[in-house]
């Protein structure tokens, strides 16, 4: 092979930026502990001296000693937004990323490989804060679950507390403490135990123990705080009682809920789109029941999407919930299309089936409930064109008549599911 052919091929196997310009610069992620440079190995340290350019939180900046020369940059804010212009500009530099711990647990290291997949990069981990915690309280890493407040609302740590058992939480700043109190206080978990870890791994390390209502003292910014709920409250199995929900009436009841969560079949990374959301049931326990899947509700009322914003809230999901305007029209405002859809309302509303159904794609899984004759007909002429299955429920509960007690039933429920096949195009 000739040396040009050589040199081609080499290029070729440079990694590219999304203009096509090849790489020829290096991305190191260093982590780095609260104990600063001097816990760091040769490979890192060489790293660190070879860089160009160092970025890093102005806290991980200020730990390097003067001889590392690269310049410093600290993160702009927001950060996230920022990442692709600025290593842009970087394309041919010595690159040194200062990340926390092991950068690629909950850390800056997975956030680059998110949004740069086009370049190369080479990670140097620490012990991550939630190794060094485990080990000081004696828990097991391999079955400790570990949440971050720095990338997450408050409200996703309902879960976890509901299900009972202990876990990590990563602090954003020196009021994490305190607001994982007020959360636990709020889910009737007033006596579950709180231990706050703060500046692990450093000489001024401190770990202090207390409970919700009488909560450790902190100051420190670099906090890990240990949760041992008192006990498990909810279950995650659908058919919550219909009194979890805050509700105007527009509400699948709870029988019917169950069964329709297990006719959607959620499976982690699914997207669901709930059409006509009323109190949001349907999408909140879709997002309860199954880790790592999210929810469109499509709602006309106002009053209704904030209210199902209250309960995803309420129930803890609402950092993985988008509530949007009604359908068909809101739909638009959607860029990703359906993994499952959910017809709860509008079925006789000319367009929502329509518009639903080319959004959804060849595999996607819809599932439609019907009350009313008329909405029952639009279901068996849809079962007619496009195939799939038809199933009714009639739901009874008791109620009292004077002394005695009788079986009420409700509204029998009709209910369509279909696979969508390639030949079934409108």
């Amino acid at each position: 092979m000739s040396m040009e052919a050589t040199a081609r091929v080499s290029e070729l196997g440079r990694p590219k930026n999304d203009d096509g310009q090849a790489h020829t610069g290096t991305i190191t992620v260093v982590g780095i502990g609260a104990g600063g440079v001097e816990e760091l190995g040769a490979q890192a340290r060489t790293a660190l001296r070879q860089a160009t350019i160092i970025i890093g939180s102005k806290r991980q900046l200020g730990l390097l000693p003067e001889d590392f020369q690269g310049d410093r940059i600290a993160w702009p804010s927001p950060l996230v937004p920022a990442i692709p212009a600025l290593f842009a500009e970087f394309i041919d530099k010595e690159v040194v990323v200062l990340g926390s711990g092991d950068p690629m647990f909950h850390g800056i290291g997975s956030t680059l490989h998110r949004l740069l997949p086009n370049h190369s990069m080479t990670v140097i981990p620490q012990p991550s804060s939630a190794s060094l915690a485990c080990a000081q309280l004696g828990w097991a890493l391999d079955t400790t679950s570990v949440y971050s407040l720095v990338t997450h609302p408050i409200a996703h740590l309902t879960l976890a507390i509901e299900q009972g058992d202990r876990f990590l939480v990563l602090g954003r700043n020196h009021e994490s403490p305190r607001e994982i109190c007020e959360h636990l206080i709020a889910l009737g978990q007033s006596t579950a135990e709180v231990t706050v870890l703060s500046d692990i791994g450093s000489v001024s390390e401190t770990i202090t123990s207390g409970v919700a209502t009488d909560y450790p003292s902190n100051d420190s910014a670099l906090n890990v705080i240990a949760i041992r709920p008192l006990a498990a409250t909810r279950s995650r199995v659908p058919g919550l009682p219909d009194s979890e929900y805050v509700t105007d009436g527009q509400l699948t009841k709870q029988h019917v809920r169950a069964l329709t969560i297990s006719a959607l079949a959620p499976k982690p990374h699914e997207n669901l789109w709930d059409i006509g959301g009323g109190s949001g049931s349907i999408a909140i326990e879709w997002l309860r029941s199954t880790p790592q899947t999210t929810a469109v509700c499509f709602e006309i009322s106002e009053e209704r999407r904030e209210r199902i914003l209250s309960n995803a809230i309420n129930l803890g999901v609402s950092d993985r919930i988008a509530v949007q305007q009604g359908a068909p029209r809101a739909f638009d405002d959607v860029p990703d299309n359906p993994d499952v859809i959910f017809i709860g309302g509008g079925l006789t509303a000319p367009g929502v089936f329509e518009t639903a159904w080319k959004r959804l794609p060849v595999g996607g899984r819809l599932v439609a409930n019907a009350v009313t004759v008329e909405s029952e007909q639009v279901l068996w002429a849809l079962r007619k064109q496009f195939g799939g299955t038809m199933s009714s429920f009639a739901i009874s509960r008791e109620h009292t008549v004077g002394s005695f007690i009788t079986m009420k039933p409700a509204l029998p429920v009709h209910q369509w599911t279909v696979v969508k096949a390639l030949t079934k195009e409108l």
